[in-house]
């Protein structure tokens, strides 16, 4: 554990300092949680079961090299204890290192929606007196989010960071340290891939405004590829979230995809973007300064 906050979220133990550094050094996060159930899971329930939540935050981003925040991929909604929420759709939570938290949710079911954006009422959750909701961005579209805090007993940031660096190169492909060969070598000996990319997300509309900041997003590496002749090495990475970048990180309306990446250590990226609110495809193509981690 590198960082626990309390229900306040005042810092008890660590410091967002030592859980930057490790998400800097590509470190994977896991943040836990606790909260009463008729407090956040049912609140018309009468149990006041303590219950633990351990959440896996599959993308994380370091904004201005020193605010960390983590995104989760892959959940779909839960009614605890008993199944799924009543529509298929994904959970794009976000966790910052100071407690701010975020949704971003698309729905997978087809039903028809609006694609008007904009800001709704803000619900003020009269059951539900711990959760305190900043907004209430694009309800009418297929892609509703919103900005949150929910004051839970605890806030603990663990890391896992035993990832090595074994490449960083310029939007050109310039290498800045490291090499090729190293990745390569260690992808062929079986070792998984990370990769940092380099302001990924400065096309979108964000909370800073037209501030441009700087920011890495960090995901895994799925399938790998080197070419032996060129020394040319690619990933097709995991899906990853986009998200304007500002401090702290949040979504806004229009402000967020969903991206798959092909990435080259010649600092060539495609994506293939996902518009949340219509799920039509868009192919696109960039450079970005890229840093390359294995374990």
């Amino acid at each position: 554990m590198v960082l626990e906050l309390d229900g306040k979220r005042s810092v008890q133990k660590g410091s967002s300092e030592e859980l930057a550094a490790a998400i800097r050094r590509g470190a994977d996060l896991r943040v836990m949680t606790e909260f009463k159930e008729n407090e956040h899971v049912d609140p018309d329930s009468d149990s006041d079961e303590l219950v633990r939540e351990v959440c896996d935050f599959q993308i994380t981003y370091l904004v201005d090299n020193r605010w960390t925040a983590g995104i989760m991929q892959l959940r779909q909604p839960v009614s605890l204890p008993y199944g799924f929420g009543s529509r298929p759709s994904m959970s794009f939570f976000v966790y910052n290192q100071d407690g701010e938290q975020g949704i971003a949710r698309p729905f997978l079911d087809g039903r028809p929606a609006g694609n008007q954006l904009g800001s709704g009422p803000v619900p003020d959750h009269p059951k539900m007196p711990k959760m305190h909701q900043h907004d209430n961005l694009d309800g009418e579209t297929n892609a509703p989010s919103h900005n949150f805090i929910y004051d839970f007993d605890v806030f603990r940031y663990f890391v896992r960071d035993d990832w090595q660096q074994v490449l960083e190169h310029d939007d050109q492909g310039v290498v800045q340290s490291g090499s090729v060969e190293d990745l390569a070598a260690a992808f062929t000996a079986g070792r998984q891939v990370k990769l940092a990319l380099r302001n990924l997300c400065s096309d979108l509309p964000s909370k800073a405004g037209a501030n441009q900041i700087e920011h890495e997003v960090f995901t895994r590496g799925g399938s790998c590829y080197y070419y032996t002749e060129r020394k040319l090495f690619i990933t097709g990475a995991d899906p990853l979230i986009r998200v304007g970048p500002c401090i702290p990180l949040q979504y806004s309306s229009g402000g967020w995809d969903v991206s798959w990446v092909m990435a080259r250590t010649d600092g060539f990226a495609a994506q293939r973007l996902l518009n949340p609110r219509t799920l039509q495809f868009e192919d696109r193509e960039g450079r970005y300064a890229m840093r390359w981690f294995v374990r």
